[in-house]
């Protein structure tokens, strides 16, 4: 009874290895089949060795012609539109567009100010008020002291990125107010 419990595990290993076997493959170029007919067409050479897996790469926009599209089987539906080069956008679109980005970079600019005015409030020249357990330990005054310095610091670039940024949009200097 033993001897057949024994065996169980080697039938299974045998049923997998014999259903994960693969047929011959051909390589012809950058592409393989395993379509012996065609094959033969294309003059193929066979794959030795082991088992091949090919995954299909992601294509770069404006890359793919016409003439490469035919060539896939399987072409996706929607493939092509999202990359077609001779779709254009209207002007009066794009201006209100430009519109719609330089108001939500005006809007994170004034947080990004007002944010800066409260942190240099709450930083008081590098001694901020002690506030709880920090009357008895002294280090954890220090490393909130330093949070507020790197938080300044990381404001302030935001600040100038996004001061940068609104000066692209229309070429000219943004209208925010300065600290």
């Amino acid at each position: 009874m033993k001897f057949v419990y024994l065996l169980i595990p080697f039938a299974a290993f045998f049923t997998m290895a014999s259903a994960s076997a693969q047929g011959k493959i051909w390589r012809c170029g950058n592409t393989y089949t395993n379509d012996e007919a065609q094959a033969r067409t294309l003059q193929c050479k066979p794959v030795e060795g082991g088992n091949v897996t090919v995954v299909q790469g992601t294509r770069v926009n404006g890359a793919a012609s016409a003439s490469a599209n035919k060539d896939q089987p399987m072409a996706r539906p929607n493939e092509g539109a999202a990359s077609a080069p001779d779709r254009r956008v209207a002007a009066s679109e794009q201006r209100s567009r430009d519109g719609e980005a330089r108001a939500i970079l005006e809007a994170e600019l004034k947080k990004a100010e007002d944010r800066l005015a409260e942190l240099k409030k709450e930083y008081n020249n590098g001694e901020p008020e002690k506030i709880g357990p920090e009357h008895r330990n002294y280090q954890k005054y220090l490393d909130r002291v330093a949070d507020l310095k790197a938080s300044i610091e990381r404001t302030e670039k935001d600040i100038a990125g996004l001061k940068r940024e609104l000066g692209r949009t229309n070429g000219s200097t943004p209208t925010a107010n300065k600290q």
